[in-house]
């Protein structure tokens, strides 16, 4: 039996595997789900053992477990490693989901005509990790696996990856390879593939404005002392410029462009505004003067307000003058930006916006380094001819907005690179109400990743 036979006959059970998974709510952020996260931790386990891959075991960290597993066939030949991530963002705002986000279910769409599986984690990263699970099981099952194969599956990428830095430094050796794969991106469509070459870096800050020990009657104090929230969304409106150019100095300095071939490549390909626009509902789209959508999502720095609040916020009025407001923002780094550097950046400048009166208080959170991806490397010339021959097609190398801060972080550690052979597409509502992922995809994805095992394998032998 052929490796995509036996995928073909098993088809059924995968989907269904991956229900069972998707059913449990392992959302790394919330501490009452510290135990279906573990639950998660252990289900993933269960479907590597029932692969057939060999030396499998949860390793315990401060957070939640990192899942380990192997396949070694010859010590002589290349060793791909498999990263993903088992745990989910939380499903809220609950009442914008139209079905349960924890009970999947098959519903048609415009764009997945075959159904698409509506649940948290369908495509980030549950159904897209699992692809990789089920690819390598078809392999070993039907005793065509060309290469060594090990897995490492984490459970805090949507919290920043903490335990994960360490356990690199710690099992260095237990976890070296000749090359990352990682599918946890997107897909341009069925008619266009594409691999993710390139990945914006991130930094995250919560800002505070304090004018007053405390709140303020608005009729005794409004007009003569300070608003603090509109003192701080006029220092929001200051970070960007009448073209939508972020004005903090020294920003761009980092930046380097891709080539005009690659960005070519990125402005020419296909591309739907109202498709784009239509999943998350937006009216308009909007950006930085002079750049195509796909550039502003892939190639172009961001600064954005994620959260504002302060002030009286409930049912009815009460007329005050807040005595503290409060805002979460997020930056997208591209190129050479260094996520520090930015922070660091970011935090001179804003403080110098505050007028006298105003205190400010800029706390980070975490980042992470944009990562590229050589094209000229056997790794993605494998990865390109894998996706060329499952989909008739030459992919497109795409840079991707997102952040996986884990990903520069292989690099720098582990000295080898990442393919990012993202399987679902951006419009399929990730960390959004009504997340999902197409029954096409999931299949098309295990069906091209054995294609680059086979290739990469050759490649490397010769």
């Amino acid at each position: 039996m052929t490796t995509h036979q036996y995928i073909a006959e098993n088809k059924e059970r995968y989907l269904e595997e991956l229900f069972a998974m998707l059913r449990v709510p392992s959302v790394s952020t919330a501490k009452e789900h510290d135990d279906d996260t573990h639950a998660c931790a252990v289900l993933v386990q269960t479907h590597l053992v029932k692969a057939g891959l060999e030396n499998v075991r949860l390793y315990p960290t401060e957070g939640h477990p990192i899942v380990y597993a192997d396949k070694i066939i010859d010590p002589a030949l290349p060793t791909v490693l498999v990263y993903g991530h088992y745990d989910v963002q939380p499903a809220a705002p609950l009442d914008e989901w139209l079905s349960e986000p924890f009970e999947p279910v098959i519903k048609k769409t415009d764009r997945h005509p075959d159904g698409a599986i509506f649940a948290r984690g369908a495509t980030d990263d549950k159904g897209q990790m699992f692809i990789h699970v089920k690819a390598v099981e078809a392999m070993i099952q039907t005793d065509s696996l060309p290469c060594n194969v090990k897995f490492m599956i984490e459970g805090e990428e949507e919290v920043g990856s903490p335990s994960l830095y360490p356990f690199l430094q710690e099992y260095k050796d237990l976890v070296a390879a000749d090359v990352i794969i990682v599918s946890d991106t997107s897909l341009m469509g069925k008619e266009v593939p594409s691999i993710t070459v390139g990945l914006r870096g991130l930094t995250y800050l919560d800002v505070k404005v304090t004018t007053a020990r405390a709140d303020m009657h608005s009729g005794l104090f409004g007009g003569a002392v300070l608003n603090p929230i509109n003192t701080l969304c006029e220092m929001v409106a200051k970070l960007k410029d009448e073209k939508k150019r972020i004005t903090i100095p020294g920003f761009y300095d980092d930046v380097v462009f891709p080539s005009e071939k690659e960005r070519d490549m990125m402005r020419n390909a296909p591309f739907n505004a109202d498709e784009y626009m239509d999943s998350p509902g937006v009216y308009a789209l909007a950006g930085e003067e002079g750049f195509h959508t796909y550039e502003r999502t892939g190639i172009l720095p961001t600064l954005d307000c994620n959260g504002i609040w302060g002030g009286f916020t409930e049912e009815g009025s009460k007329t005050i003058i807040p005595a503290v407001a409060n805002a979460k923002i997020s930056m997208r780094l591209v190129s050479k930006q260094d996520w520090h550097k930015a922070t660091e950046q970011f935090t001179e400048y804003f403080t110098s916006l505050a007028p006298e009166g105003a205190k400010v208080e800029v706390t980070p959170h975490h980042g992470g380094q944009p990562y590229v991806t050589p094209t000229d490397s056997p790794e993605y010339k494998a990865a390109s001819a894998a996706f060329e021959e499952a989909f008739g097609k030459v992919p497109v190398p795409m840079y991707e907005g997102g952040s996986i801060p884990i990903i520069a972080e292989f690099k720098k550690v582990l000295g080898i690179e990442s393919i990012l052979m993202g399987f679902g597409f951006d419009t399929d509502g990730l960390h959004s109400p009504n997340e999902h992922f197409g029954v096409w995809n999931f299949y098309k994805g295990i069906e091209t990743v054995p294609g680059f095992y086979t290739k990469y394998a050759e490649m490397k032998t010769v």
